[in-house]
């Protein structure tokens, strides 16, 4: 994938954003487990960063794809998962099928102050009971007059507490579990939204992440997104923009710490030569940064396919689950190892390679799970055994040993 000066100059406004606006603030929003999200998002939408890749009637650039991953590219700058995270929640999570399928009037209500950076929003589909498992929601939205009345509650939703809007998920039929979806906006300050309850997570700490109920919450049927009962293919789709993001917004900061732990390594003396100088440690770090450009040029690939149309979705969703499959693994053993070589440094809290060992692990898990990532692969190359159908004395003795 060749990048243009237009790429470069993007790329640019960015790093420079990250490195005079995030990173000296990372630290204190890092111990109050927030960020000011309206601020920062103001500011971003002000400088053209915040539609890239959508469409110029809402005050987006209407850009091919290949200019949001070199803007995630530089992303993953941050000197902690967290902002890459909630910043990609609002880019390339909860706005693509708003972008896509909404009515041009929820598409000038919602996204064009998005794109601005006036509103802040959140993606609301995972639920206690269903986080990679999208099809076992259980969250209700039914009509009364012209609104959707809806019911339920979400859980570990990025932005959270300080959302205006999110762009949820929700049962409108008792059909099919993946033909009875929607997609809905609903305002966040409706009346029977509660979301103070803020989630204290593992790592991504200066993100905030809400679980959101909903009584009875009245949301106008003119808020649905595309059409009644797409919402999962909708959603489906979403995933794909989220999951190349966020292997993307992996790339460069995965480098960054090998480049930190070749300096500590390089000074750091023990038996009278540079942890740097075994050849254990050497040879290690070259592998890691061997994987780091495979999964480059994975999601160059990738989004290659993407954006000219030369693949299927099918075989474009394959590999956008393997850059997530790829980013997640990767992380976990690049944090693993450059904090073993760090030794004692690299596991106070407050240091780099420790809150990069806490961001990442996430990455195996949100946007579904390493496991879901294989069975996606697995069902696109054709290996995935078929479900045996059940006797029905095999069904009732499974309706028994649940009912025990």
């Amino acid at each position: 994938m060749e990048f243009t000066h237009e790429h470069e100059s993007l790329y640019k406004t960015t790093r420079k954003f990250i490195e005079e606006e995030i990173n000296p603030n990372v630290p204190q929003w890092e111990a109050d487990g927030i960020w000011p999200a309206h601020d920062i998002l103001k500011r971003m939408g002000d400088l053209g960063l915040l539609g890239i890749n959508k469409p110029e009637a809402n005050g987006g650039l209407g850009l091919d794809y290949s200019y949001e991953i070199r803007f995630a590219e530089a992303l993953s700058n941050c000197s902690c998962g967290s902002l890459p995270m909630a910043i990609g929640v609002v880019t390339d999570m909860a706005t693509p099928a708003l972008a896509r399928f909404g009515s041009k009037a929820l598409r000038d209500e919602y996204l064009t102050p998005v794109i601005a950076g006036d509103q802040v929003c959140s993606i609301a589909v995972s639920e206690a009971g269903a986080g990679s498992d999208v099809a076992s929601i259980k969250t209700t939205a039914r009509k009364d007059g012209d609104d959707y009345v809806i019911n339920g509650s979400k859980m570990w939703i990025t932005n959270g507490t300080q959302a205006d809007w999110a762009c949820l998920l929700a049962n409108t039929s008792d059909g099919k579990p993946h033909q009875n979806k929607s997609l809905i906006v609903v305002p966040l300050d409706a009346k029977g939204v509660q979301r103070e309850t803020k989630l204290d997570k593992l790592g991504m700490r200066a993100s905030d992440t809400a679980m959101i109920f909903l009584d009875e919450v009245r949301v106008p049927q003119r808020n649905l997104i595309g059409q009644e009962g797409m919402g999962f293919t909708y959603q489906m789709m979403q995933f794909q923009e989220e999951r190349l993001f966020g292997a993307a917004s992996m790339i460069e900061g995965m480098e960054n710490l090998i480049q930190a732990t070749i300096d500590y390594t390089r000074q750091r003396k023990a038996f009278d030569q540079s942890i740097l100088d075994n050849q254990s440690v050497h040879f290690r770090l070259a592998e890691l940064q061997t994987e780091v450009e495979s999964l480059r040029a994975l999601v160059y690939r990738t989004t290659e396919l993407y954006i000219g149309g030369k693949a299927g979705m099918e075989e474009v969703a394959k590999l956008a689950s393997m850059c997530k499959l790829k980013a997640g693994r990767i992380g976990r053993e690049i944090t693993d190892s450059c904090l073993q070589y760090w030794g004692g440094q690299g596991y106070m809290w407050e240091s780099e390679i420790a809150r990069a060992y806490r961001d990442t692990r996430l990455i195996s898990i949100g946007g579904g799970a390493d496991e879901i990532m294989l069975g996606i692969i697995c069902k696109i190359m054709g290996t995935l055994p078929k479900k045996k159908k059940k006797t029905e004395a095999g069904a009732a003795a499974e309706r028994s040993t649940e009912a025990a």
